[in-house]
């Protein structure tokens, strides 16, 4: 029995249903049920609520997702080994799970929530947690079909996300993360807590959706942020050329010194550049 109810272990269910993780799907199994626990809780008071998870490979998370209350659960696996495991904790809580075998870079849940939102919860793959975040953050008409986010990634990618101007860290995903979302790390978590460790530790992000970013051209948000991160070592009116625009005009309209390195720019300033290439794009494309 668990701390949580009263399924097999989860080193047994995975010894049953052979699901040896596998390197080439990022998987590392989270097994002590207390932390999947920590990580449902984080995600605020459950009843109710609609929750999407990603990889939940043998249902550790899941399986706290569903004891802490949640009216409903979809799971989106890709590995079919973990099907037979997913069913089992389904039958266990009936009606409340819903199983759906796809890739999560090309599955929409969309058309699963109807009029309601939900909130992703999960231990994201390694490999594809932050494509996905940024399909995410995307979203549109924003705010978006989810409410929270409560994702696990390697600590690097979570001090990235949360990152603000003057840290190391900073660069185009805290940007775009934080224009759009409230960010914060909850906990770490050890690499002895997974099957197989992995090399590096693991953090508990939260995303909470603005519901009034700054106004701004998502698109040329992205273009300028990548632009200016991708010769980060180099001041604003020399990384920003490749935007065909004069740079210094993107900086004045963001009150900087072309001068400046991207890392010293707060993202209000990414936002009032981004606002003026749209605009010159605009004028040019209507003149």
């Amino acid at each position: 029995m668990s701390a949580i109810d009263d399924l097999p272990p989860l080193r047994d269910v995975i010894r049953r249903h052979d699901l040896a993780a596998k390197k080439s799907l990022g998987q590392n199994f989270l097994l002590d049920l207390n932390l999947t626990s920590r990580i449902a809780r984080a995600a605020g008071p459950l009843d109710g609520a609609t929750v999407i998870e990603i990889g939940p490979g043998p249902g550790g998370l899941t399986r706290a997702l569903l004891a802490s209350g949640a009216r409903r659960v979809i799971a989106i696996e890709r590995d079919e080994r973990a099907l037979g495991a997913l069913e089992e904790i389904a039958a266990h809580y009936p009606g409340r799970l819903d199983i759906v075998c796809a890739d999560a870079l090309e599955f929409d849940p969309r058309p699963m929530l109807g009029d309601s939102k939900a909130r992703i919860v999960a231990n994201l793959p390694y490999n594809i947690a932050t494509p996905l975040l940024i399909g995410w953050l995307c979203a549109e008409p924003w705010p978006p079909w989810y409410e929270m986010m409560v994702l696990m990634f390697q600590r690097e990618v979570a001090q990235r996300i949360v990152a603000r101007e003057d840290d190391d860290a900073y660069g185009r995903l805290a940007v775009l993360s934080n224009w759009r979302c409230e960010t914060g790390m909850l906990f770490d978590i050890a690499p002895s807590a997974f099957v197989p460790p992995p090399k590096v530790t693991s953090t508990v992000v939260r995303l909470t959706p603005r519901a009034a970013p700054e106004p701004c051209d998502r698109a040329a948000l992205e273009q300028v942020a990548a632009t200016a991160f991708g010769q980060r070592r180099k001041m604003l009116r020399q990384s920003l050329k490749s935007l065909g625009v004069d740079p210094a005009r993107l900086a004045a309209a963001a009150g900087v010194d072309p001068t400046r390195r991207a890392e010293t720019v707060p993202i209000s300033g990414f936002v009032a550049m981004a606002n003026e290439l749209a605009d010159i794009r605009n004028h040019k494309n209507t003149s």
